[in-house]
């Protein structure tokens, strides 16, 4: 797991091109609110091979952050169906957002984007049993994914790039596979609080990257 085969392994994809899991894996879209925390807390899980945020969920052709329309802010998650379920992912879900409460804006509504029938069908079910085991009303939408766009590169992994020198320091050394990294989506989940002492030990015991790099990640448990 070390700097150079993780860029290896992983190409960069175009700026604007759908998010393309890695081989093996199956993709989950949500919407908990602003991006930023669920793509720190999905990319700590093992099993979790990338995330990446966006928007999704409305129909203005080109949304950017300025310029959203009714899109909403959603965080891509390509996982291993062997090591996580999509019930894995839910429970993730549920448990780290405010579900029972209808968000002020659209941008910021909870939202599931199923990508095919089944997690279509497990998502409504889901919710389902949620509102009967707590008696209360659950917000959350669930819709089929229609499209999906990538947000600006200052959005992408935003816990870590608000790290102070690593940040800028990883983003050099990952180039532009940076967003696509398995190791910076941990990184990114680690240093927002996520992931066990002995996950986070593993990652970074295993990295080639500068002492005071690792010195830096470590401060943040």
């Amino acid at each position: 797991m070390t700097r150079t085969s993780e860029a290896a392994a992983e190409p960069a994809l175009l700026e604007d091109a759908p998010f393309e899991a890695p081989d093996g894996t199956a993709t989950a879209t949500f919407g908990m609110g602003c991006f930023w925390g669920p793509d720190a807390r999905f990319g700590a899980l093992e099993g979790v091979a990338r995330t990446k945020v966006g928007y999704a969920g409305g129909t203005e052709p080109d949304p950017t952050y300025f310029s959203l329309g009714d899109h909403t802010e959603v965080v891509q998650v390509a996982y291993d169906p062997a090591e996580l379920s999509y019930e894995d992912l839910l429970e993730v879900f549920w448990t780290n957002h405010d579900w029972s409460t209808s968000a002020p804006k659209r941008q910021y509504r909870s939202v599931v984007l199923a990508h095919d029938d089944e997690q279509y069908e497990v998502a409504r079910r889901e919710r389902a049993a949620l509102a009967e085991r707590t008696g209360r009303s659950v917000s959350t939408d669930v819709e089929r994914l229609e499209g999906f766009t990538s947000a600006e590169e200052f959005h992408q992994k935003y816990e870590l790039q608000s790290t102070p020198v690593v940040g800028d320091e990883l983003a050099s050394l990952y180039g532009d596979g940076f967003v696509e990294s398995t190791v910076v989506a941990r990184l990114n989940g680690f240093v927002a609080g996520h992931g066990s002492p002995a996950q986070r030990e593993e990652v970074l015991a295993a990295l080639d990257l500068p002492a005071p790099i690792l010195m830096e990640l470590r401060r943040h448990r």
